[in-house]
C-alpha cells in the first residue's frame, strides 16, 4: 500500500490525493464488533485532481456522473472484518471504476443484412411450420 495507486499503463494516483473515513461495520462481528472499525470509504477528488489529461477527465466525469457528489468518487466496502483486507478491496475497486471510465468507447456497430441463404431458410422453417399445423384442422364437411 505504498506509492502511487496504478490505473492502466502509466497513469497512477498519488496517495495523497486519496482520502480514508473508517467507520463500524453493521452485522456480526464476534468480540470486536464495537471497538474495530473495519468499515472503509475511500475517496479521491476525480475534478479535482490532475492526475488524468483533460479528455480524459471529461470522459472519466461523464461516465461517472451518478456515483459522484462534489465531483468526489467515493467507494465504501465492508465486506471482510479485516480493515486492511477492506482497504485492500476497496484500492482495487477504485482503479477497476476509473480505468472502465476512461476506456476509449468500443468500435462503433456496422450494420448488416442477413444472407440469402438465412433468409431461405427461415421462410421454409416458417412453410413447414404452417403446413404442420394445417394438417392438424379438421377437415371441412
Amino acid at each position: 500500500m505504498t506509492g502511487p495507486l496504478p490505473i492502466r499503463g502509466r497513469l497512477a494516483i498519488p496517495r495523497g490525493e486519496l482520502r480514508w473515513r473508517f467507520s463500524r461495520s453493521s452485522g456480526p462481528g464476534g468480540q470486536g464488533v464495537n471497538t474495530a472499525d473495519s468499515r472503509v470509504e475511500l475517496l479521491w477528488d476525480l475534478a479535482g485532481s490532475d492526475v488524468l489529461p483533460a479528455p480524459l477527465k471529461h470522459r472519466a466525469i461523464d461516465r461517472l456522473g451518478g456515483r459522484l457528489a462534489d465531483g468526489v468518487l467515493s467507494v465504501v466496502v465492508s465486506e471482510e472484518r479485516a480493515q486492511l483486507r477492506n482497504r485492500a478491496i476497496a484500492e482495487a475497486r477504485l482503479a477497476k471504476l476509473v480505468a472502465d471510465a476512461i476506456a476509449p468507447p468500443p468500435p462503433r456497430r456496422r450494420a448488416t443484412r442477413p444472407t440469402k441463404g438465412s433468409v431461405e431458410r427461415r421462410l421454409e422453417h416458417k412453410r413447414r411450420t404452417s403446413q404442420a399445423k394445417r394438417m392438424r384442422r379438421r377437415p371441412f364437411d
